[in-house]
């Protein structure tokens, strides 16, 4: 199949590359976990991954598409899983700036997630890049579904913030594109990395003062292409490999 057929297809290649270079990272989970990526203005449709299908198979074909406000949505065989719907379609429901979503239980996010206190202190440059730029959910109730969905939502106040520690969980990145977001998912993982790894030494924290972790924070935001620049390298190195996650 090839995008002739099917709506928006540059942005199903984009999430696509996702999901592979996040299975490839070992970020992913079995076959649970989701992205989504609004097509519309007000971003209540949505592209999301099929249910249960392994993040290294997904291919651009495959995408689904998602109406918020259709509960329909979830009959027929074109059914997302239901605690994506429940917190995606929460998401896209009530935050209309977050155009992109990406759920992982990846490892290092999750033991922050597991901590009584889930906080990131600022101990290196990738930890500062979420200074103050991220909320923790400390009110986990159970399977993402729809009430829980939409709890979660309800925590995006904040267009600043765009990371949220789901305690007990995992974590929800969202951003403005598939680019945008991915790259906040994949520093976010190394951040909580580096911060686990360094609560392994025993030794005391070197944390930075508020002040430069804020700049640090608002120069990254504004450094050129960033983002951009580590997705298209993805998309080619998959490329390179006669990968068939664009087809």
């Amino acid at each position: 199949m090839t995008g002739e057929n099917l709506t928006h297809w540059d942005e199903r290649v984009d999430l696509a590359a996702a999901f592979r270079w996040t299975a490839r990272l070992n970020m992913h989970e079995a076959v649970a976990n989701h992205f989504s990526l609004a097509i519309n203005d007000d971003g209540t449709r949505f592209l999301m991954n099929p249910n249960q299908m392994h993040f290294s198979r997904i291919r651009a074909s495959d995408m689904i598409v998602v109406d918020a406000n259709d509960p329909d949505t979830l009959k027929g065989p074109d059914a997302p899983d239901p605690t994506a719907w429940g917190l995606h379609g929460g998401l896209h429901r009530l935050v209309p700036h977050a155009r992109c979503a990406m759920h992982v239980h990846s490892v290092f996010a999750t033991v922050l997630a597991s901590l009584q206190d889930s906080r990131l202190p600022p101990i290196d440059q990738n930890c500062c890049t979420f200074f103050n730029r991220y909320v923790i959910d400390d009110g986990y109730g159970g399977l993402a579904f729809e009430d829980e969905g939409a709890r979660c939502a309800a925590q995006f106040t904040d267009p600043k913030k765009k990371v949220m520690v789901m305690g007990n969980h995992g974590v929800l990145i969202i951003g403005d594109t598939v680019a945008d977001t991915f790259n906040r998912l994949y520093y976010f993982e190394r951040a909580a990395e580096t911060y686990i790894r360094a609560l392994q030494t025993g030794q005391p924290l070197r944390v930075l003062s508020d002040d430069v972790a804020e700049k640090t924070a608002a120069e990254l935001e504004t450094y050129p292409e960033q983002a951009t620049k580590h997705f298209d390298e993805l998309k080619l190195l998959l490329d390179a490999e006669n990968s068939d996650y664009a087809h």
